[in-house]
């Protein structure tokens, strides 16, 4: 994630919909063996707007899709983290021709030394 959707008029066109993955700063507590932290991650959803609910139910496509992606990585975990846990979600549809959804995840990590 590289606020792409903000700049989306500055960059080369990329197709929809995208998934874009930021991981929010992490900090590290370090104790006996190792070091711990609790940290997020957040899922950038983005599609293309196909207008007002009043036009039909395609524009509540964008969360079957939301739903689909959620459901694919709640609980991946992998050698140095903890099952991802959904904890929150935002739409944002501040862009003329797009809906970003985004999509809160946290984890816990570790790490041995």
């Amino acid at each position: 994630w590289n606020h792409n959707v903000e700049f989306i008029e500055q960059e080369e066109a990329w197709d929809r919909p995208a998934v874009f993955v930021e991981f929010a700063p992490i900090e590290w507590r370090a104790d006996k063996g190792g070091y711990h932290t609790q940290g997020t991650l957040r899922l950038h959803i983005v599609t293309d707007w196909v207008g007002p609910l009043s036009q039909g139910d395609e524009s509540l496509d964008v969360f079957d899709l939301c739903e689909t992606v959620c459901r694919a990585v709640v609980g991946l975990s992998g050698e140095h983290f903890g099952a991802l846990r959904l904890v929150g979600s935002d739409t944002n549809h501040n862009h003329e021709d797009i809906v970003e959804s985004i999509e809160h995840f946290a984890y816990s990590g570790e790490w041995s030394v």
